[in-house]
């Protein structure tokens, strides 16, 4: 099967990337005084670009929003050709992530301190965000898209401030009874863990045989993204060995909740118009996570469950990309 995408444009690419304008906000966190998260936004500056509505992406765990929705595969990021089709895009990032702010918690040893930014404090700032982007918009309601540890986010806020939800997206949708494979749960844990080159290569290719990897994503498309993972990190420089420090609460919350199926929202309680999208070789959070989130939502306005066929966890950067982006495109817009 060749991967649905749309063509490559390096001619246009800079003239495209001119009509991308981007600005960066920092909110404060209410889980750590004076500490910020950052909230990026991107619009196209086409006049006749149209308006498509305001969308907010909420990253998962370990990965910054800048090393997934606006990672930019052959020129373009998500957040740019969600832009550029006339969507308003604002992505987070939440505390201890990408360019939100390192606690101090992060400078000293893991274990001098208790994990860092968990659910109940990713879901306070996403819901800050949201009002924040309403009150710049003018809007009253945004879409909303969740990814892999963001499902969980978006879930929980989906449930409780639905009225500001006109249509929710679950990709990679997170569930109880979970069998933990691209993240380490075992042992005491500290602030934040620490995710070197191998261990982040290796979250592209958890399950799949040499013939799905080959299909999924070329392995230079893998080298280029794990050094700009470790890139992301302030603490990293030439002199010492490239490591991603990662906040522990999404650990902490799988350990507590997810493996013991207890569930950290009610997905019966989400009433906006929800999408859930998973990947067919998706091995941590698989399809039947999915499924299981799918046949709970018995609340939301509608529902619609999806399975990207050749498509693994990083969806959103691999070769069936645009099957992604096609589907998420016209979801949308169907609210408009």
């Amino acid at each position: 099967m060749q991967p649905y995408d749309r063509p490559p444009m390096p001619r246009l690419k800079v003239a495209l990337m001119t009509l991308v304008l981007q600005t960066d906000h920092r909110l404060d966190s209410s889980a750590i005084a004076d500490q910020q998260f950052l909230l990026r936004h991107k619009k196209s500056n086409a006049e006749t670009s149209g308006y498509a509505g305001v969308v907010l992406f909420v990253h998962g765990a370990t990965y910054a929003a800048s090393l997934t929705y606006d990672y930019s595969v052959d020129g373009l990021s998500w957040m740019d050709r969600m832009a550029l089709d006339g969507f308003d895009c604002w992505a987070i990032d939440l505390l201890g992530y990408g360019g939100a702010d390192r606690p101090a918690a992060m400078d000293a040893p893991a274990a001098d301190n208790p994990p860092l930014t968990d659910t109940a404090d990713a879901e306070a700032d996403v819901i800050s965000a949201i009002d924040y982007i309403l009150a710049a918009t003018g809007q009253q309601q945004i879409m909303l898209i969740g990814y892999s540890w963001g499902t969980a986010i978006c879930g929980g806020v989906a449930a409780a401030h639905g009225d500001k939800i006109s249509r929710l997206i679950l990709l990679g949708a997170l569930w109880t009874n979970i069998e933990p494979r691209g993240v380490r749960v075992d042992g005491a844990l500290g602030a934040y863990r620490l995710v070197d080159s191998a261990a982040a290569a290796a979250r592209w290719v958890i399950g799949l045989s040499e013939a799905q990897i080959a299909a999924v994503v070329p392995l230079g498309r893998i080298d280029a993204w794990v050094a700009a993972t470790l890139a992301s990190d302030p603490a990293n420089s030439p002199e010492k060995p490239q490591i991603l420090r990662a906040p522990a609460g999404v650990v902490k919350d799988i350990q507590t909740y997810w493996t013991q199926n207890i569930p950290t929202y009610e997905p019966a309680a989400i009433t906006p118009p929800t999408m859930v999208i998973m990947g067919e070789w998706d091995h941590e959070t698989t399809p039947d996570q999915g499924w299981n989130v799918f046949q709970r939502l018995t609340g939301a306005a509608e529902r619609r469950y999806m399975v990207i066929g050749e498509g693994s966890h990083s969806l959103p950067l691999e070769n069936q990309r645009g099957a992604l982006f096609a589907v998420v495109d016209s979801y949308l817009k169907e609210a408009l």
